[in-house]
Order: structure tokens, then sequence, then C-alpha cells
């Protein structure tokens, strides 16, 4: 079983950065991918972020290509999404994700682990 808790989620400007954290905890020698997704009110659950946890090998959603970073620390199991020049459409609440098995990193279904979420609002 694993446990994710995400962090780090509020109230920012338009144009401003936050940094989102994800602690993991439970088995990680069989874990494949760790990502991000979201989902604002009245949407769908929006892919935001992917990352290959033994590798490296990061994918990005298109809305936040060259904005968002997401990173991993496999020492302390964390994973971090830095979000900068923000947009009022990237609020949400942003969900920690983690999958065992190798696939389509933007699908939903991929991913058998989720966090209960961290809510992100941009405005003035």
């Amino acid at each position: 079983q694993v446990q994710l808790v995400e962090s780090g989620g509020g109230v920012v400007q338009p144009g401003g950065s936050l940094r989102l954290s994800c602690a993991a905890s439970g088995r990680t020698f069989d874990w494949y991918y760790m990502g991000w997704f979201r989902q604002a009110p009245g949407k769908e659950r929006e892919f935001v972020a992917s990352i290959v946890w033994s590798g490296g090998m990061t994918d990005y959603g298109d809305s936040v290509k060259g904005r968002f970073t997401i990173s991993g620390d496999n020492a302390k199991n964390t994973v971090s999404l830095q979000m900068n020049s923000l947009k009022p459409e990237d609020t949400a609440v942003y969900y920690c994700v983690q999958s065992k098995r190798k696939g389509v990193p933007t699908s939903p279904s991929l991913y058998e682990s989720w966090g209960r979420g961290t809510r992100v609002t941009v405005s003035l």
C-alpha cells in the first residue's frame, strides 16, 4: 500500500510561482511512474506531469510545458512540482499519483495510488 500526501498549495497572483511536494510512503522498489494530475471545478481530470522513478524521464501536459517542472528525490521518496508563470486557468486541485506499471503516463487509469489533493488558486 502506497500513501501519498501533497503539500504546498495556496493562493498566488497571476505570474507567480508555487512549489508542490508529495511525500510517499510504502513499497518503493516496484514504482515506475510518479506524477501529478489536476482537476478544476466542472472540468475533467487533466494530466500535468510525470517522471519515471528510476530513470528520470519526464512528460508534461501541453498546457504546462515550459512553465512547470517535475522532479523526484529517490532517497526521500518525494516528488515535487515547481510551477512558474502561473495563470488563472491553472486553478485546480492538484493530485499526486503513483504507478507500478509502464504505460501511457497521461492516462489516469494507469495510476494505482492517488493522494487527497492540494488546492491551488491563481487570482488577483
